[in-house]
Order: C-alpha cells, then structure tokens, then sequence
C-alpha cells in the first residue's frame, strides 16, 4: 500500500473509530452494544488463536527450558556443593568428637599420676624419619618440648622425644626395636627391662629368674634418674606370655601393650613429672574374672525316687544273696546240710542198737 494522503486519512479514521468503540465499551459496562460482536469474534477467531497457540507453545517452551537451563545447572551445582559440605561437617564432626574423647581420657590418666603435659596432635608417621617406628608431633621447642621426655596417651606409654625442632617433634614408639624402658610389675614389684618388638609383643627381661609371673599380670614404667626419659607409673601393658625360667638368672615374659601404636592421634608430652611415684594407681581397675557356672541337682521326692530305691532293692539283694551263695558253698545248701546230719546219725544207731525186750 502507497503511502499517500488518503491512506493517512484512512489510518486516522480508523484509529478513531477504535478509540470510539473503546470508550462505548468502557462506559456501557455488561450491556455494552460491541458485546455481541466481542462474542462472535471470539467464536469465529478463537478456534484458529487456539491452533496457533498450539503449534507456536512447543517451541516456546523449547526457548524457555533453553534459558532457564544454565539456572537450573548452577542451581543443582550449588546444591551439590551444599550436600559435600553437610557430609564434610558430619565427618568433622566426628572426628572432633573422637579427638575430644582421645583428650579427655588422656587428661584422666596425667591427673591420676599427676603428670604435667603438653597436649599435641601426630601429624606424620616414620617415613620422614626413616623405616623406624616413628611418629611427628606438631609440638615442639616454642612449646617447652625437650628431648628425652615421656609421650602417652590415655591408654599409657607411647614413647619418648627424640629430635626436636621449633614447631614440631619427633617421637621414638615403644614398640620399636630400639625401644628400652624400665619396667615394675603391679602388686610383686619384680623389675624389668622391656624392648620393642614392632607389631608383636614387647619383650621384657625380668631381674628375678624365679619370679612368679602369670598371664594377665600388669606392668608400668620404673622410672629414670631425674626422670628422663621416662617417669614412673606409666602402664605399659599386659603380660600375654611367660616363658619357662630355666633356672636362668633372668626371666623372659612377653608384654602386650595397652597403646595401639597404628591409630595413634592425640597424645601428651610429659612437660613435669609427678613429685611422687604413683605407683599403679595409673593403671585403669583389673577386670574380674567371670565365675565358672555350677550346676546343682536337686532330688524331689516321689516316682523317681521310689524307683531308685526299687533299683536299689534288686541290687541289695544280689548283694545278700551273693554273700550268702558262698557261705552255703562252704558247707552246702540247707535241705543238704539236714541229709548230711541225718546220715551222720545213722551210722550212730547202728554203732549202738538198742537191745530187744
């Protein structure tokens, strides 16, 4: 279409009109006149407006999903990431748990013997050290931590400091060969020396060679001069086998340790040692040992008895009839005994007849 003067006219009118029956609409309400005509366009156009709907909503929810697609992505990406940090949290908090656990026991043992200690953390095992049984202590000199001291934890003796630096330690483990501690049995105070034997049980040699010692017995640590590098009192652990003594002026016992050296986490360096010796009271109460069940028979009168006794008649009576068989055996029967004294009395009235009258 041209644009000319009389289709601007055209477009004018047009426009005017529309705004004509708008306004007549509006103000005319429910009975407006152009509601009979709304309704036949709607009934004539509504079929094909609902067609096109149709054919054209496809592809504008294909449009949609596409832009909303890089939301719905960073939306599961953050959801994902809040679901690691909920299990990290959990891990956490288990392990902190662990620790805590680990830490107050440990206070509980240095409070029994009144050790003094420093509380550290094991941030590396031997490979930094070498192939010993070594462990790496996040504690070092700017903590008061010196060489020679005392480690245990809530268990009892891990080992004793080795090589210090400004932040970090490193510790010797009780189970590792050359491992040497001096030992006290509980209640016989028999002394030892006891040894590392890496994952099996330490070996102890007992001054004493006639010392009586059995399995389950128990041991700490005797002590050093000046209490370096061990203090006294320490469990070490549980005697598990006792070789014969062999008349030999030592003993050997084999020691199982109440540390488990392969989960070792929090521990405690002994900063002061106890004014006094604790003796045993650092180790935890002996178990006692479970009573070995007893069956008791009891007997209620009645059937069974009677037939007990029945029993017992029968046997009573073998038994009678037994000592009497070989009573009648040694002379002979009744009725045989009576024949015999008979025909004894025969002979007698034949020695002797009576004269006739």
């Amino acid at each position: 279409m041209r644009d000319t003067r009389e289709s601007r006219l055209l477009l004018v009118l047009l426009v005017a009109i529309a705004f004509a029956l708008i306004t007549v609409d509006i103000r005319g309400g429910e009975g407006s006149p152009v509601d009979g005509a709304r309704q036949a366009a709607a009934t004539a156009f509504g079929p094909v407006e609902n067609g096109l709907a149709g054919a054209v909503d496809p592809v504008g929810n294909a449009i949609s999903a596409v832009r909303d697609s890089g939301h719905r992505h960073d939306r599961i990406s953050e959801l994902e990431r809040q679901n690691a940090a909920l299990k990290a949290k959990l891990g956490s908090d288990d392990r902190t748990r662990s620790q805590l656990h680990q830490f107050d026991k440990m206070l509980k043992t240095a409070g029994t013997g009144r050790y003094s200690i420093k509380g550290a953390q094991v941030i590396a095992i031997g490979a930094a050290q070498g192939f010993s049984w070594t462990v790496t202590i996040d504690a070092g000199a700017s903590d008061g931590i010196r060489r020679d001291m005392t480690v245990l934890n809530g268990d009892g003796l891990v080992g004793r400091v080795t090589t210090v630096g400004p932040d970090s330690a490193t510790v010797l483990l009780a189970n590792d060969p050359d491992f040497s501690v001096g030992t006290r049995m509980e209640k016989t105070d028999e002394l030892g020396f006891a040894s590392g034997s890496g994952d099996r049980p330490m070996r102890v040699q007992l001054l004493n060679g006639k010392a009586r010692v059995k399995k389950g017995d128990r041991m700490v640590t005797f002590g050093s001069e000046a209490d370096k590098p061990f203090v006294p009192g320490v469990p070490v652990g549980t005697v598990s086998r006792v070789e014969a003594s062999g008349g030999g002026l030592t003993r050997t016992v084999y020691v199982q340790p109440f540390v488990s050296f392969t989960k070792l986490d929090i521990v405690g360096v002994v900063v002061q040692p106890p004014r006094t010796d604790p003796r045993d009271a650092v180790l935890p109460p002996a178990a006692k040992p479970t009573p070995a069940p007893t069956v008791t028979v009891t007997v209620t009168p009645g059937a069974p008895q009677n037939q007990g006794q029945g029993d017992q008649n029968p046997g009573g009576g073998d038994q009678q009839g037994g000592a009497q068989q070989p009573q009648d055996g040694g002379g002979q029967p009744q009725d045989n005994a009576q024949q015999q004294q008979g025909n004894a009395q025969q002979p007698q009235g034949d020695d002797d007849p009576q004269p006739e009258q």
